[in-house]
């Protein structure tokens, strides 16, 4: 499955080496993490290394294969 992540702000490089697996870009104020996601572990996992670093999820959805 493929998902998208978007979370407030504009990631640092440091901020976005914490999600190798993911490519990311800026819009409108928000940065946009995208790409293939395993399971739902995997999903869980990057979900609370946003929360561990302190990101503010806005929309987390599943994108089209």
């Amino acid at each position: 499955m493929r998902c998208e992540i978007r979370v407030e702000g504009h990631l640092s490089e440091t901020l976005a080496e914490a999600f190798p697996e993911l490519g990311r870009a800026v819009m409108s104020g928000q940065t946009v993490l995208f790409g293939p996601v395993t399971d739902e572990a995997h999903l869980y996992g990057l979900l609370a290394r946003c929360q561990s670093l302190g990101l503010r999820v806005v929309e987390m959805r599943q994108l089209p294969e």
